[in-house]
């Protein structure tokens, strides 16, 4: 295989310009140890796509003009998702909603960015902004929120939805309390709580998320490096200051979770994570996924996360949630009674 490695440098060059040509004036706020303060809880929900629409080409900015047809667009579909919800309200019933019973409503969703935003996708590299090809033979495995999709892989590495409802086991990793779908690493935006909480001190910093709950104690100096048999669902990371930047690296990954989207494993995957701040009230978040069991390139991506002054909250998933057990009765009382998915 072709090495990998100046490709990657490339990237990082290409995601560290995206946001170097901002604020210029703007003074980095350090701790009483001199590093960059990154202190603080930081939101990155984002209504930008991952993914790049393949109208927009290798454009990764939208212009004026782009930036307020695409802002019209949203806060019509914003609108239109109003007057369905308050006729709902009318009408005291739900819409329908296909064959089953949705578990949220537009009331828990949190896809609007807090700061302001004009990517046409978080993804910068490949140019196209879209996940490389997965290389030959490369697992493929999708869930379903509200229907089983039939599929023979075991185990389950995706983190929403389930193939079936015969056990816990065949219900995604969220849905089983393992990890969150949105809690990294790395952090993908999604349709909520997209907070994540940085503590420092001088040689530490925590990286806690509390979507499941889950805390990467990262040393920022010289440490002896994990031994490959050990794995762990988050990985293994280290980091270090590059100027203002805090670089990451993370790999010692258990291969119980996909390496991104719908696609892999990541027992192979190398993961690096800058965070930069570059106003009083937000972080530039960049990460560079390599990957060479999975996919033929590498990916990367820029999210801007948004301080708040609000707290993380527990999120309280756990072994015994009603949720899970409920899922599997129900399942059992269809079956009893012949049941079809809209419950005739």
């Amino acid at each position: 295989m072709k090495s990998r490695i100046p490709v990657l440098v490339a990237a990082l060059v290409l995601t560290s310009n995206a946001f170097s040509q901002g604020n210029t004036a703007f003074k980095v706020p350090r701790n009483e140890w001199g590093q960059p303060d990154l202190n603080g809880v930081w939101n990155f929900a984002s209504n930008t796509p991952m993914q790049r629409p393949e109208r927009w080409g290798e454009q990764e900015f939208l212009t004026p003009e782009q930036l307020e047809e695409e802002l019209a667009r949203q806060e019509a579909a914003a609108r239109a998702a109003d007057e369905r919800a308050a006729l709902a309200v009318e009408l005291d019933a739900d819409l329908p909603t296909g064959p089953q019973v949705l578990g949220y409503n537009d009331f828990w969703f949190e896809t609007q960015g807090l700061g302001e935003n004009v990517r046409t996708s978080h993804i910068v590299y490949p140019l196209n902004g879209r996940v490389p090809a997965a290389i030959e033979g490369a697992q493929v495995q999708r869930g379903n929120q509200i229907t089983d999709t039939p599929n023979e892989i075991r185990p389950v590495y995706f983190t929403v939805g389930g193939i079936s409802k015969d056990g816990p086991e065949d219900r995604g990793l969220s849905e089983r309390c393992i990890v969150g779908f949105n809690s990294g690493p790395p952090f993908v935006p999604s349709l909520y709580n997209n907070n994540v909480q940085l503590v420092q001190d001088r040689n530490n910093i925590v990286i806690l998320t509390e979507m499941i709950h889950d805390a990467r104690i990262v040393a920022i100096s010289e440490k002896p490096a994990l031994d490959d048999q050990i794995r762990l669902w988050s990985g293994d990371s280290s980091g270090y200051w590059d100027g203002d930047t805090l670089v990451v690296e993370t790999k010692n990954f258990n291969g119980y979770r996909q390496t991104f989207s719908s696609t892999g494993k990541n027992y192979d995957m190398v993961l690096t994570e800058k965070f930069t701040r570059t106003a009083l009230d937000e972080v530039t978040y960049e990460f560079t996924i390599d990957d060479p069991s999975t996919f033929t390139d590498i990916i990367s991506a820029v999210v801007p996360m948004t301080k708040t002054s609000g707290q993380l909250y527990e999120y309280a998933c756990h072994e015994g949630n009603y949720g899970m057990l409920n899922t599997l009765r129900g399942a059992r009382v269809a079956e009893k009674n012949g049941w079809d998915l809209e419950g005739r």
